[in-house]
């Protein structure tokens, strides 16, 4: 029985936000002191690493599961399904809804439950819960689709990945300028044209585990005590150069697919020089050269909005939103993500 995605969708809010934008930010170091370079200097290395130029901020009357219904009505539409038919309804997140110009994150109830009443879908049997998983939290949320049809408790999945990282960024921090917001959605049907061939996952905690984590503002001079999203950007880096490529090749190898079959790889739009790396050392250990346009990317545009970047980018390309890149039916392309955890998962799939 194949188990495959049949339909897709996102949301790409309309707020753009340039680099240029945070040439009025006050940047700090961790420890509250200012940086020796101008804010000119400090953004334009930040392109060159991240491969960031612009990206989208959510609406500010909506909400993550506002962002994830609208994606969700996409997918279902795309798909040609009753959504009275879904069996489960999966979302993957980190922070909840947050409203515009408040900082607490809000989960009751989760986020699934938000999109199914948004839907209006009155079957009860559709089962809505969220996942958290930090940014691979949408490749898990299909592979736990795929367990639930292969046992035979569904037939028919809707897995979101939305995020507004906006909303819980410290401005004193160089890092706020990575993150985004969206949301993207699939409907995963047992009986699909295409089909999941093989998946892996894996959860590095031993020291790893607060490599992202919720921490105060670079801003010593406030008072307040609220907290925002921070990382450890060198240890991420370097873990997951060290970690991802490997992952890739256990998948690839256990679904009976050569490297040379491989026909896109969708990998967590994260940081462009990051990805690059993974995916060269993915094919070093193969002993071949990564192939031209092998790996499409929308980070320039869009940023980092965690979650939603996989399905987002996947949605575009099936669509012809991506310019020199598309997907055709039985080609075999790879979902990949690494992410707060730290975890690591990755989806061989053909289309």
């Amino acid at each position: 029985m194949n188990i495959g995605i049949t339909g897709t969708g996102c949301y790409v809010p309309s707020i753009k936000i340039d680099n240029t934008d945070f040439n009025k930010n006050e940047f700090l170091n961790a420890d509250g002191t200012a940086f020796g370079n101008s804010n000119e200097v400090i953004i334009e290395k930040f392109k060159s690493i991240t491969g960031i130029a612009e990206r989208r901020y959510a609406e500010k009357d909506l909400k993550t599961s506002d962002l994830g219904s609208l994606a969700a009505e996409k997918a279902i539409e795309d798909a040609k399904i009753n959504k009275e038919d879904l069996d489960y309804i999966i979302f993957a997140h980190n922070f909840g809804d947050i409203v515009y110009g408040t900082i607490q994150g809000d989960m009751l109830p989760s986020l699934a439950t938000r999109v199914k009443h948004n839907l209006r879908i009155k079957n009860p049997k559709c089962v809505a819960y969220d996942i958290l998983f930090g940014c691979p939290g949408w490749v898990e949320g299909v592979i736990q689709a795929q367990a639930f049809i292969k046992s035979g408790m569904a037939k028919k999945c809707l897995v979101i990945g939305g995020e507004t990282l906006s909303r819980v960024t410290d401005p004193h921090d160089r890092d706020s300028m990575i993150y985004s917001d969206g949301a993207g959605a699939t409907i995963v049907e047992a009986n699909s044209d295409g089909n999941i061939l093989n998946h892996t996952s894996a959860t590095y905690a031993n020291g790893e585990a607060y490599y992202l984590y919720f921490g105060e503002t670079y801003n010593q001079d406030t008072k307040e005590d609220t907290k925002y999203i921070k990382m450890f950007g060198r240890k991420i880096y370097e873990f997951a150069v060290t970690y991802v490529p490997q992952a890739l090749k256990e998948c690839l190898d256990g679904s009976g697919i050569g490297i040379d079959d491989v026909k896109k790889i969708f990998i967590h739009q994260a940081n462009e020089k990051m990805d690059e790396a993974i995916v060269k050392r993915f094919y070093k250990l193969y002993e071949k050269e990564v192939p031209k346009g092998i790996m499409p990317m929308n980070i320039s545009k869009m940023g980092n909005n965690s979650v939603a970047t996989i399905p987002t980018l996947f949605d575009m390309v099936r669509r012809g939103k991506l310019e020199n890149q598309d997907v055709q039916k039985g080609d075999v392309v790879i979902f990949a993500s690494v992410g707060a955890g730290m975890n690591i998962n990755a989806i061989v799939y053909r289309y």
